[in-house]
């Protein structure tokens, strides 16, 4: 295992509104057992030292936001549009890295890019003849690379689908080596364009931990925000909080085979992108902009909920007997507000109690961009880091692609 390196990580989600960064100091240090304390990845494996150096964000012009958005909507798409938005990314990524060093004085030794995620389709259909399973993350590293004058680990996600997993929730391997703890069961929820959650029983090691996406997290609040208010969010949570939810328009949303489908599984804008939101706007019907905003917020949080009480306090034991246990937020969503006080009082009669990923360290709009640092450092040391009980995978894998520069 290689020694102490800094690695960017770099991170642009489904929510497509941007680019976050995380300079990340990470160290391998020896092997221990699988009763090693909270921040170890269990049997065998290594402990490591995880310090975020620094983070920004760069937010994507409308016309980059417009074109990925597009290109992640599209039935059908000009090939040659799609290659130069690959490497304009690369440039954007470039840029990004390049402005956060010069920030923080730091120069990183690697680079784990997760790339502009334009299709997901984690389980196998019929294609030509054939079932395949199929994800694509543009961005190109070569580009990143030849700027900033550091290897580039990218792509991570087919490795862990040839190994049989859906290539998502990648997350999971950071949140268990950061949020593990001997007593107390813990839910990590992160809430980007899509929410996916790690849980991890109280004393847990990386065999017992199990994730999966819960549904949509900002991506559908967004959309309608943006339809109704031409506004790219609802900054704080502003707009719900002054409408009502409309109970009749969740319910039957809800009964969607996805929020009933067991885990692992992963959602995208296949599942709730543009065709889901059409749905969803043609069910509220002539309602009160904000009382739309505020159902679509209310989707958000109850599919959380639902989620939470359904696959993860019934599964696992080792939570739901402790009578303390916590859901651990970050993402975007989290500066939601309303959205948070939905989730808590839907959490409430559960027994969790929500708590921040700030609270351990980690600002909640760095923990993804964290996470593909951490991973990045783990294939440059040809270390699997994929969770297959969270990605349904048959073995460990060892992720992504690497440029040299």
């Amino acid at each position: 295992m290689s020694g102490t390196m800094i690695v960017a990580g770099v991170m642009s989600g489904t929510s497509a509104d941007g680019i976050n960064v995380a300079l990340v100091r990470v160290g391998g240090g020896s092997r221990e057992s699988s009763r090693a304390p909270s921040g170890s990845r269990g049997r065998g494996r290594t402990r490591h030292t995880i310090e975020l150096l620094g983070h920004a964000e760069y937010a994507y012009s409308r016309e980059v936001r417009a074109a990925v958005l597009s290109a992640m909507n599209a039935t059908q798409a000009s090939v040659a549009d799609l290659a130069r938005l690959n490497f304009l990314l690369g440039e954007l990524y470039s840029d990004a890295v390049l402005a956060t060093q010069r920030i923080f004085r730091v120069r990183a030794d690697l680079i784990g890019c997760h790339g502009q995620t334009l299709y997901h389709q984690g389980e196998r259909r019929a294609f030509l003849g054939r079932e395949v399973a199929a994800t694509w993350q543009t961005g190109e590293a070569a580009v990143i690379a030849a700027r900033v004058g550091v290897p580039v680990v990218s792509d991570f996600r087919p490795a862990d689908m040839a190994a049989g997993g859906k290539g998502a929730p990648l997350v999971p391997y950071l949140d268990y080596l950061l949020f593990r703890d001997p007593k107390i069961g813990r839910i990590v929820q992160n809430i980007g364009g899509i929410a996916n959650l790690t849980a991890i029983p109280a004393g847990a090691d990386a065999d017992s931990v199990f994730a999966f996406d819960t549904g949509p997290g900002n991506m559908v609040i967004d959309a309608v925000t943006d339809a109704l208010f031409g506004r790219a969010f609802d900054r704080g949570g502003k707009i719900a909080a002054s409408g009502q939810v409309l109970d009749a328009v969740i319910e039957p949303m809800l009964r969607r085979p996805f929020f009933r489908a067991k885990p692992p599984k992963t959602a995208g804008r296949e599942e709730f992108g543009r065709e889901f939101v059409r749905e969803f706007l043609r069910r509220c019907g002539r309602a009160r902009k904000e009382d739309v905003v505020a159902t679509a917020t209310a989707l958000t949080a109850r599919s959380i909920t639902a989620a939470v009480r359904r696959f993860v306090i019934s599964k696992s034991g080792s939570i739901a007997k402790h009578s303390f246990c916590e859901m651990i937020l970050s993402g975007g969503g989290a500066r939601n507000a309303t959205l948070v006080g939905m989730l808590s009082e839907g959490l409430g009669p559960l027994g969790v109690a929500l708590r921040f990923s700030d609270e351990f360290g980690l600002p909640s709009e760095a923990k993804e961009a964290v996470a593909f640092a951490v991973l990045a450092y783990e294939t440059w040391n040809r270390q699997a880091s994929n969770v297959p009980s969270a990605t349904g995978a048959k073995r460990g894998a060892v992720l992504g692609k690497i440029s040299y520069a």
